[in-house]
């Protein structure tokens, strides 16, 4: 049963699904820093969130690390967790809804009528922009941006493989991905993307211990090799990522009307 915040202040058990956000402690939303910090029950995705994030929790909290449970053993704890009335917090990595298996929770808590709700989270796409001063949708250069994955233990639809998607040659953020940048460089040139389209190679976005390298998308490989990156790294690709040329926003330009501002009027300080 899913409620939304409005709701659920009448509720007592609670299960809540919270964005970790992209690695930095502080990057967490304040309603999931809050809901951390009254929760009776964590259970974290130990394998990719910072545990930095566990020192919003009170004492006592009981914390379960999800990388070594299954899908039955998580909603075991989520059974005992509502018999007792007790708060919950699912958190985890970047944003629930990318590559969080949420669904197939929220699914088993519908059945056994728990009620839950869902915070949202920084993606590591945005993290890596932020980090790298990127604009993934310049005009004029691109205006759409794919979040993808490659085919790994868990497949990729034949409509969304990687050389369907790389003939947009828009901007686009490849998670997942960073022990196989042979083979992804390769499907990315076949789909389309020229070899020295501007790429980037972000090492764990926002963690005190990020790094990141630009290359073009030829030299995407070697630069992994180089720097023994096969883990916790995102692809960044497309000409935005190098923001060489791109044209001006009409947003702001002063010959553009819009529904606050008249275009032609000389620039002028809002009193």
């Amino acid at each position: 049963m899913y409620l939304g915040h409005a709701e659920i202040e009448e509720k007592v058990t609670m299960v809540h699904f919270v964005g970790a956000g992209c690695g930095a402690p502080d990057l967490i939303t304040v309603r999931g820093m809050y809901l951390l910090g009254k929760a009776d029950i964590i259970i974290y995705a130990g394998s990719l969130v910072n545990p930095e994030l566990l020192n919003y929790a009170k004492e006592p909290c009981k914390i379960y690390n999800s990388a070594k449970m299954t899908l039955e053993a998580v909603m075991d704890v989520f059974l005992d967790a509502s018999e007792e009335g007790l708060d919950l917090v699912r958190l985890h990595t970047g944003d629930p809804s990318l590559y969080g298996a949420v669904r197939e929770q929220m699914d088993l808590l519908d059945q056994a009528k728990i009620p839950y709700d869902v915070t949202p989270g920084v993606t590591a796409a945005f993290g890596a922009a932020a980090s790298l001063g990127i604009e993934y949708t310049l005009p004029e250069v691109s205006q759409t941006l794919i979040l993808t994955r490659m085919d790994g233990k868990t497949s990729v639809p034949d409509k969304e493989k990687m050389e369907s998607l790389a003939a947009h040659q828009a901007s686009m953020a490849i998670y997942l991905s960073a022990a196989m940048l042979d083979e992804l460089t390769d499907r990315l040139i076949a789909g389309g993307y020229p070899p020295d389209t501007p790429a980037a190679l972000v090492y764990k976005a926002s963690w005190a211990d990020e790094r990141s390298w630009l290359c073009s998308l030829k030299d995407l490989a070697e630069t992994g090799r180089k720097n023994r990156i096969t883990k916790t790294a995102l692809v960044l690709v497309g000409d935005a990522v190098a923001h060489r040329t791109y044209a001006r926003s009409k947003l702001y330009d002063p010959d553009f009307s819009t529904e606050y501002r008249r275009g032609g009027m000389s620039a002028s300080r809002e009193e």
